[in-house]
């Protein structure tokens, strides 16, 4: 039997006028992929506060949190290890578009035309968009 725990992580989902907010991913897994914005949780932090620092410092955007929008914590969500990821709905409040960190590149994708997404954020992003048009 394994003690070893999954590690917490966010996720922040931008939407803004028919449009999500992505990050090419610059470091394995699923690098060159597609994804939402977002990381681990660090050991002094909420994961709200995680949300705002790994969307500022992925997408260079300074977000607020609009609402939960779920857990997810399929075991095999990442290939590294176990995660539950904590995703969060969020708005732009300032800032502009420009990717940092592990992230390669970021951009605005129109919701109707999004690309192949790491991880199971097709799925985070087809949660999200059911529950704004509810």
């Amino acid at each position: 039997m394994s003690h070893a725990s999954p590690k917490p992580t966010v996720d922040a989902v931008i939407l803004e006028a028919g449009k999500i907010v992505l990050i090419k991913r610059g470091n394995p897994p699923f690098k060159g992929m597609w994804a939402l914005p977002g990381g681990f949780v660090e050991c002094d932090e909420t994961v709200e506060e995680a949300t705002v620092r790994e969307a500022k410092e992925e997408t260079g955007l300074t977000v607020g949190i609009v609402r939960l929008l779920g857990v997810y914590s399929d075991p095999k969500r990442d290939p590294r290890g176990p995660t539950v990821g904590t995703v969060f709905i969020c708005k732009r409040m300032g800032g502009e578009l420009k990717a940092d960190t592990d992230a390669k590149e970021v951009k605005e994708f129109s919701i109707a035309n999004l690309p192949p997404l790491a991880f199971d954020h097709g799925r985070i992003v087809a949660d999200a968009l059911k529950t704004e048009r509810e």
